[in-house]
C-alpha cells in the first residue's frame, strides 16, 4: 500500500492542528475530486512501519489535537489494513487525541470493520459535484455525513457530530 503525502500541521481536515495522512489509491473517481492525484494505486510513497512510526512521532506534540485519514481512500481494501494499524497504534499512544477520517464508503458498510473501533469522526459518502455546498463544515457535498462513530456504534444508529 502507498500514501500520497503527510501534512504535519494541517488545519483544514478536522478541528485544531492535526497530522493528516493522504492515502494513495481510490476507485471512486468522483467528478471534480479535490485530490485526483491520489487516485492511482501505483504512485506515491510506500506505507510501512517506518511511515507509521514517523506519523506517530509527528503527533507527539501538545499542539497536535489529532490525526486525519483521507486520500485517496483509506478504507479501500488495498489500504484498510495499513490505515487500521495506524489508527490502532495512534489510539494506544494518544488516547485523548481524535481520529477523523473521510471515506467514499458509507458508515453502514464500514461499521463492522476493525478500524471503526478507533475512529472518532467519519465523514462518509462520495463527493457529488451537483450537491457541492461550500457552506458545509468538513465536507464538500450535502449527501456526505459527519458522524460521531463511537456514539453511533454504541447506540446502533447514526449520530451526527456536533462541535
Amino acid at each position: 500500500m502507498r500514501y500520497n503525502k503527510i501534512r504535519k500541521m494541517d488545519i483544514s481536515n478536522g478541528p485544531g492542528i492535526r497530522v493528516s495522512v493522504f492515502f494513495q489509491g481510490c476507485s471512486f473517481h468522483c467528478k471534480n475530486c479535490f485530490n485526483p492525484e491520489t487516485w492511482s494505486f501505483d504512485t506515491g510513497e510506500e506505507f510501512n512501519d517506518e511511515t507509521i512510526n514517523h506519523i506517530l512521532d509527528l503527533c507527539n506534540n501538545s499542539h497536535i489535537t489529532g490525526l486525519s485519514l483521507l486520500g485517496g481512500e483509506p478504507m479501500h481494501p488495498t489500504n484498510i489494513e495499513g490505515s487500521t494499524k495506524l489508527a490502532k497504534l495512534f489510539k494506544e499512544k494518544y488516547p485523548l487525541k481524535t481520529i477523523w477520517s473521510w471515506s467514499g464508503f458509507l458508515f453502514e458498510d464500514l461499521k463492522d470493520k476493525e478500524i471503526m473501533k478507533y475512529i472518532d469522526i467519519l465523514v462518509d459518502g462520495q463527493y457529488i459535484d451537483e450537491l457541492h455546498d461550500p457552506t458545509l463544515d468538513w465536507r464538500g457535498s450535502s449527501n456526505q455525513r459527519v458522524i460521531d462513530v463511537q456514539k453511533s456504534l454504541k447506540s446502533k444508529k447514526i449520530v451526527n457530530y456536533k462541535e
